[in-house]
């Protein structure tokens, strides 16, 4: 099997890296993912504690991984205040990306409460097509979900293929506790909403404190959602041409 752009990964391949992964820190993965993928590596990020745990290991590695970001033009003052704080405090290479829609365009053709009436579309508009677009000519993708996030992400390896491109899930068997562990222990700053009460925080609109026990549970509550979609396999014939 080669992968897009000439990285040849073999289902063996992929069998042999899932198996070394599952006992080695996700530093370890980080670096293999830089050695495999020196040029065409890009990190995906909703600053949310995961995701700035894993810029903060990057950094050391290679500190000049493109951290791409999803202006959906929803989010919460605080989540951009504190993702502009953390690029700050770590020096990141953020790329903002956005829907090629305007926003005025959006609200005139959709009104601004899709996400009422239809929030698979809202999701699909407002951040799967745009990091699709964004991930054209990628080979590698970073991301940092968790597997005991959800029951559809229980089983999920640390290298995969998603459409043309290699998905790596360095913090898949970490627990929220890893997390906030790692967060102490380099003395990183934490979401502002997380201190409130909120455990996964998307858009504002679509985004309410949990129920206890399940972190996930104020992500588009009530309506039987739990992801956003960018998670899908990419087809590369829909995506655009470099981030």
């Amino acid at each position: 099997m080669v992968e897009r752009g000439g990285a040849a990964l073999t289902d063996a391949e992929l069998d042999r890296l899932n198996a070394e992964f599952e006992s080695e820190p996700p530093e370890r993965m980080l670096a293999w993912a830089v050695a495999r993928f020196p040029e065409d590596l890009v990190m995906t990020s909703s600053f949310q504690h995961e995701g700035v745990a894993l810029a903060h290991m990057l950094r050391p590695i290679r500190s000049d991984v493109p951290v791409v970001f999803i202006n959906t033009r929803f989010h919460f003052r605080e989540t951009l205040e504190y993702r502009d704080k953390v690029v700050d405090l770590l020096g990141l290479n953020l790329r903002v990306i956005e829907s090629v829609i305007s926003f005025e365009d959006f609200k005139a053709r959709y009104t601004d409460r899709l996400y009422e009436k239809d929030p698979d579309l809202c999701c699909r508009i407002n951040k799967v097509e745009p990091l699709q677009a964004a991930l054209k000519g990628a080979k590698a993708w970073i991301n940092a979900r968790r597997r005991d996030q959800t029951a559809d992400r229980a089983t999920m390896p640390y290298v995969e293929r998603s459409g043309g491109i290699i998905k790596l899930n360095p913090l898949a068997r970490w627990t929220s506790k890893d997390t906030y562990t790692y967060m102490a222990k380099h003395d990183l700053p934490l979401h502002p909403l997380f201190e409130k009460g909120y455990t996964s925080i998307g858009c504002e609109p679509c985004t309410s404190l949990p129920i206890e026990g399940d972190e996930r549970s104020g992500r588009w509550a009530g309506t039987g959602k739990r992801e956003c979609g960018i998670h899908a396999a990419i087809d590369p014939k829909t995506a655009g041409e470099n981030i």
